[in-house]
């Protein structure tokens, strides 16, 4: 009776790891995309959804992106997305999704004051088509969505208000969306270490709100967008209210409220730090999540 109870038990717990492995999406971490623009090789971290080999379909896509001063591998490493994803699909929390994860290096996502990165021309031209190319992706804006945190958050704001045409939805996770004020008294080893490749060298006070920072900076664009226009792409703004980013989200729920552009705005206990990311990764995918599926 005994040997029949642990072959029994045996064969239970053998279903549940075999049921568990069939739910697990499949993550390829190290892929290279050849960019043209940036004349060099782009390394990129891919989830694909737990049926993506056995189903003959399309699927929709999030942008997810890093944060400063990590890579392509972030989200995976740090952010255990891929088990996050694995768990909220599988419970139908949100739908099936392909969530790819480029590099960025310290380019904040966008084009340099100097031509010398353009990083923002080959997300937009390449990578986007590539990977769109490469993998069964719904290819409309309707099925298509960008997240990301800190440097990825400000990313993913400066892309769905650019490129509206492009995305259905866009969730920022403590976005690096600076004040003007706080640009113009940032310590000059500060500016010139993290922002000065990108609006301009040796800048000081006022002089760093330049054209390239006007160009770039998240309060200006919705300042100079029309609610119409921003309306047209679902926002999600999460910052934690112990985040040194606290005034700059805050900025930007009240210039969405006073233009009347639906947005959630979230602000949660919490700092910096991936302890935040991790627990609201899933709640943003959930919100892009709704954009795919039909009220």
């Amino acid at each position: 009776m005994k040997m029949l109870k642990n072959c029994l038990l045996f064969c239970f717990m053998l279903c549940v790891n075999i049921a568990y492995a069939q739910q697990q999406g499949k993550v390829i971490e190290e892929q290279t995309v050849k960019s043209s623009i940036l004349k060099r090789n782009v390394k990129y971290t891919i989830y694909l959804p737990s049926d993506y080999e056995t189903a003959n379909r399309t699927y929709p896509i999030v942008y997810l992106l890093h944060g400063y001063t990590d890579d392509n591998t972030g989200w995976l490493q740090y952010g255990e997305v891929n088990r996050f994803a694995d768990k909220a699909i599988a419970d139908g929390t949100i739908p099936p999704m392909i969530i790819v994860m480029p590099n960025a290096d310290s380019s904040w996502y966008i084009n340099s004051y100097d031509g010398k990165e353009k990083y923002e021309d080959f997300f937009i031209k390449e990578f986007i088509p590539h990977i769109e190319k490469a993998y069964r992706v719904k290819t409309e804006k309707k099925y298509r969505g960008v997240a990301g945190l800190s440097m990825g958050g400000y990313g993913t704001l400066i892309y769905a208000i650019k490129y509206p045409q492009l995305f259905s939805a866009a969730a920022a996770l403590s976005a690096a969306v600076l004040p003007d004020d706080q640009m113009v008294g940032q310590p000059d080893e500060n500016y010139e270490n993290v922002f000065g490749q990108l609006f301009g060298r040796g800048l000081k006070g006022k002089d760093r709100l330049s054209k390239a920072w006007q160009a770039n900076s998240v309060l200006d664009l919705v300042q100079n967008k029309t609610a119409d226009q921003l309306s047209s792409v679902r926002y999600w703004i999460d910052c934690g209210d112990d985040d040194f980013l606290t005034k700059g989200n805050c900025l930007l729920h009240i210039a969405l409220t006073e233009k009347k552009v639906p947005h959630e705005y979230r602000v949660r206990d919490g700092a910096h730090n991936w302890t935040y990311w991790r627990t609201g990764i899933i709640n943003a995918l959930q919100f892009i999540g709704d954009s795919f599926r039909q009220k």
